[in-house]
């Protein structure tokens, strides 16, 4: 689990250092490189889990953002943050070990129905991250669609034929995604 920091943070070679990354296999990588959550959705869990103590990082982010949302962020966006410069890739799919960290499985379905799961990126260029650190939009992915709308169609049961063959030609996605949705075409 996240704990806050008190000094930056450095994005290098598809990770965060010093991050620990328990499941390597799920977690971290070229595209799952660094983890960023809005803080602007922490009032709404607080209100759902109001006994529990309450620190940035509780969602297992690396940066807790400040106005970048997800239904504005787009699958290729390009961000500076900091010294670093980032590409937005895929939004979190939370798995047991948020449940476990809130002690509620159940905490998966809320996770999903509200919406907004944070934003995994890629390191395009490495540098330090701190708080306080602006965050720029350096480039508007062209034709993509945002997080919080892929994060709906990956939990929709009945994916649109149309959608997934967008997706697919999304060229800013992760291969292991677009072939995921090229199985369920078959």
């Amino acid at each position: 689990y996240k704990e806050p920091v008190t000094g930056p943070i450095y994005l290098k070679d598809h990770a965060v250092t010093a991050d620990t990354i328990g499941n390597k296999k799920v977690h971290g990588g070229e595209y799952k490189a660094c983890y960023l959550f809005s803080s602007e959705h922490y009032p709404y869990w607080k209100e759902v889990y109001p006994s529990m103590d309450w620190n940035w990082g509780m969602f297992g982010e690396n940066v807790t953002t400040e106005g970048l949302l997800d239904s504005e962020i787009h699958i290729g966006d390009i961000f500076k943050i900091g010294s670093s410069i980032v590409q937005a890739t895929i939004p979190r799919e939370p798995c047991y070990k948020l449940g476990v960290k809130f002690n509620d499985q159940h905490i998966i379905e809320t996770f999903i129905a509200h919406g907004y799961p944070g934003t995994y990126v890629k390191i395009l260029e490495e540098g330090e991250i701190k708080e306080g650190d602006i965050i720029e939009k350096l480039e508007a992915a062209k034709n993509s669609i945002s997080i919080a709308y892929f994060f709906k169609i990956l939990n929709t049961k009945d994916k649109e034929r149309s959608v997934l063959l967008d997706l697919i030609e999304n060229p800013y996605l992760p291969k292991y995604k677009k072939e995921r949705f090229s199985k369920l075409l078959s």
